[in-house]
Parts: structure tokens; C-alpha cells; sequence
């Protein structure tokens, strides 16, 4: 009988060498002219740019103060910054994964997340990320930390994907569908309905510190826009955390006759009592209109307090909930529930997710133009080949490993290099060969 070659997990991998943390050095940037500084921080744009208000202003949590409300930029939206992991392989194989942590997020990267990666078999992801998650508990839960932790495990994806040649979509199970439809978040519908999106979505101008004037002005901007890209294109409306319960009403009332499609994430991302309330209370009008959120949420915890909620349309950013690994599990609970995943942003990360399980049946592309009248890659030139939708799709190259993107090193600066700690020093010898078998639960 002919020897069957070692294949999967009998294969020799070889282990992590290195895990390394970049941001993007600004001012070398701002000396070579070498490009936009965005990133992976969709907010760290010019000031005049749609996305930061400008000339439309856009509620958020900080609109009830007036000396903050005219742009998002003004009260620091874009204070961190991108942050960029790249794991290295002993083989000199890397995989690279994106957040917004900025050099913080670096700090807990090299100097504690590290030591649960180096030395590590590239395949044992899901023991990794526990790792991380279970070590900064007690600092963690939500927000940086899951941001460096999503990067982490992207980067693990992207590098496992690589070692095996094999898209990171084919890892998760392979594809359920050879296109993904994207709708566009926009200041412009109008061009993205000529451009051949699924739909378009735009911000919020006012918020309740406006009063009736600023509903009034809501009401009036979106349909304007409704009357300008016709009756049958979905038009979507992203709250950003500035409403309340009783203003969401109001605007999803009002909206509704103009054929509002989703009433995205009104109100503050901890609110999940308010959540229930207004799921509760559009169903029971029979409202049309559907509500989304979760773009601010992390980790499995979050979106099943918002599951149980009602909410049926969730948006995790998979660059921050906790990377592909933790996506899956959310992916999972909504299925369970008839819920769908349309994850916020994202690009590749969410698109190979979304090519995999059928219940992530509507991508986003966020049209980071100036004046959101062309079509430009969601991390600026953070990446030099991120695939960009044609008339309303998306697709991804069957012949391209990993994430299938090239990262651009160009003005990436490691915050951290010289660490505090060496984290090879401090791997513990594995003794579980010594333990007696027990029942853990």
C-alpha cells in the first residue's frame, strides 16, 4: 500500500517567530507627500472631508455640545489612529491584520498579547485568541483591547491562510456565494445609485440637542435625497449613537413614508434595555422600518445582549469585535436567531467572512472620497491591491492566500520595538502530558 502524504494537521507548520506593531508615522508621511494617512482609521482624513462633516454636519455623542458639534474631528474621533500587526512565521511567512488602536493598542500588542503567539503552530487560532481574551479580562472586555486583539487574530488569518495557499474565505468553510452585493455609506446616493450599489446610507445631520428644528432638518435632508434617487433604490439613515429613545421614534415615524430602509445604531452602544424598547415598539406599530447596530459592540457577550434584544440586522466591525475568530461565533448566534451580519466597513476582513456563511448577505463599502463622488479603497493606500467593488459587487480572487491584499510599508514606524519584556522568556513549558484527566465543568 503507497503512503498517503502527511496533509492538515499532521503537516509540519512552522511556528510563529514574531509578532510586530506599526502605526503609521505621520509626519514622515507629511514630508515625502508619500499619500493619504487614513489607513485603517476611516475617520483620519482631511477636515474637509464628507466623512467628518464637512459642509453637512453628522450627529454623534458629542452633537448635545455645541463647540463640538460641527465637525467629528473636533472632540478627537480620530485620536489613535491605525494600528497594523504582522505575525511572522519561522519559514519568514506574514500575515497582517488592521484595527484603529494607534500606538496604545501597539503597546499592548508587544508587551502582553505577544507572549501568547510566539512559538506558536499558526493552526491553534482559537487557543490563542482565548488567551488574549481571558489574560486582559480584567482590563479588557471591549473597546482598545478588543481593537488589538482583532488585529492579532486577522493577522493569525492572514498568515495561516498563506501557509496553506488558500484564501482565508476557504479556511472558513468555502464559499456559499462567488459575489457579494454592497450597499454605500455616502454623502452622495445619488452617485451610488449610478455607480450600481445595492443601496446607500447617509449620516444623521442633527441631533435631539437640536430640538424639533433639527427633526424638522433631518426629515427634510432625507427626503431630498429620497425624491433624488427615486422610490425603489434603499435608502439607509446611520445614527451614530446620538439619539435617544423617543427622538428615534419620532425620526423613524416621520421617515418611514419616505421609505427609510434600516435606522442604524441610534442609540449609546451600552443601551440595551433602549434597544429592546425600540425593537419592541417599531414591531408593535408595524413599522417597515428595520433597526441596525453593533458597530460599536465587542465580542460574543455584546451581541447576544442585543440578539435577545431583537435587534435582527447586527454590523460588527470585524477589525474590532475581535477579529474573524469572534465574528464567527456572532455569526453563529444570528443565525440561530434569523438575524443577519452586515458587517460595518471592514473591506477584505468582512468580505471573506461574508463569502462564507449565508447569513452575511449585504456588504458595506464606505465611500472615503473627499466628496464621495469615486470609488477608493476603504484603507486609503494602506494596502497596495484592496479589491473595490464594480456595479454593486464585490469579488475576491480564488488564486490570492490569506486576506489576498499587499501591505504597503511605506512610513510604518514600530512604537514598540524595544520591549519591556521578552515574550519567548515567558512561554511555560507545557505540562498537561502530567495531569491526570479530570471533568473540567
Amino acid at each position: 500500500m503507497s503512503e498517503v502524504p502527511l496533509l492538515g494537521a499532521m503537516a509540519s507548520m512552522p511556528r510563529i517567530r514574531e509578532v510586530r506593531a506599526y502605526v503609521r508615522d505621520q509626519l514622515k508621511a507629511a514630508v515625502t507627500n508619500s499619500g493619504d494617512r487614513q489607513g485603517a482609521d476611516c475617520h483620519d482624513v482631511d477636515d474637509r472631508h464628507w466623512i467628518n462633516g464637512y459642509p453637512t454636519p453628522i450627529a454623534n455623542p458629542m452633537s448635545c455640545y455645541s463647540q463640538y458639534r460641527a465637525t467629528r474631528k473636533s472632540w478627537g474621533i480620530n485620536a489613535l489612529g491605525s494600528m497594523i500587526v504582522e505575525v511572522e512565521a519561522e519559514d519568514g511567512t506574514t500575515g497582517v491584520g488592521v484595527t484603529i488602536a494607534g500606538e496604545p493598542g501597539c503597546y499592548i500588542v508587544e508587551n502582553h498579547l505577544s507572549r501568547f503567539i510566539e512559538g506558536e503552530d499558526p493552526r491553534n487560532i482559537e487557543k490563542m485568541w482565548d488567551c488574549m481574551y481571558r489574560a486582559t479580562v480584567n482590563y479588557g472586555r471591549k473597546g482598545l483591547t478588543l481593537q488589538a486583539i482583532s488585529a492579532v487574530d486577522l493577522a493569525l488569518w492572514d498568515l495561516l491562510g498563506r501557509l496553506r495557499g488558500e484564501p482565508v474565505y476557504n479556511l472558513l468553510g468555502g464559499l456559499c456565494r462567488d459575489r457579494l452585493p454592497v450597499y454605500c455609506t455616502t454623502a452622495r446616493p445619488d452617485i451610488a445609485l449610478k455607480l450600481g450599489f445595492a443601496g446607500a446610507k447617509v449620516p444623521c445631520p442633527h441631533g435631539p440637542a437640536e430640538g424639533d428644528a433639527g427633526l424638522r432638518r433631518n426629515v427634510a435632508y432625507f427626503a431630498d435625497w429620497r425624491r433624488k434617487v427615486g422610490p425603489d433604490f434603499p435608502l439607509m439613515l446611520d445614527c451614530y449613537m446620538a439619539l435617544s429613545v423617543p427622538y428615534s421614534l419620532r425620526l423613524a415615524k416621520a421617515l418611514e413614508p419616505h421609505g427609510l430602509r434600516w435606522l442604524e445604531e441610534p442609540l449609546h452602544p451600552d443601551d440595551y434595555p433602549g434597544y429592546r424598547r425600540l425593537a419592541d415598539s417599531l414591531m408593535a406599530s408595524g413599522s417597515t422600518v428595520q433597526l441596525t447596530c453593533g458597530e460599536h459592540e465587542y465580542s460574543r457577550y455584546g451581541f447576544r445582549d442585543l440578539i435577545d434584544g431583537g435587534v435582527t440586522v447586527l454590523q460588527p466591525d470585524i477589525t474590532w469585535l475581535g477579529g474573524i475568530t469572534e465574528a464567527r461565533r456572532v455569526v453563529a448566534m444570528a443565525a440561530a436567531r434569523d438575524a443577519v451580519v452586515v458587517p460595518h466597513g471592514s473591506s477584505v476582513y468582512s468580505y471573506h467572512l461574508q463569502m462564507a456563511f449565508p447569513n452575511c448577505p449585504l456588504g458595506e463599502f464606505i465611500n472615503l472620497s473627499p466628496e464621495a463622488d469615486t470609488v477608493s479603497p476603504y484603507f486609503g493606500n494602506l494596502f497596495l491591491d484592496e479589491p473595490l467593488p464594480e456595479r454593486g459587487f464585490v469579488r475576491l480572487a480564488a488564486d490570492r492566500p490569506g486576506f489576498g491584499v499587499t501591505l504597503n510599508r511605506e512610513d510604518l514606524r514600530r512604537p514598540c520595538e524595544g520591549r519591556v519584556v521578552d515574550s519567548k522568556h515567558q512561554r511555560v513549558p507545557n505540562k498537561m502530558d502530567e495531569e491526570l484527566p479530570v471533568v473540567p465543568f
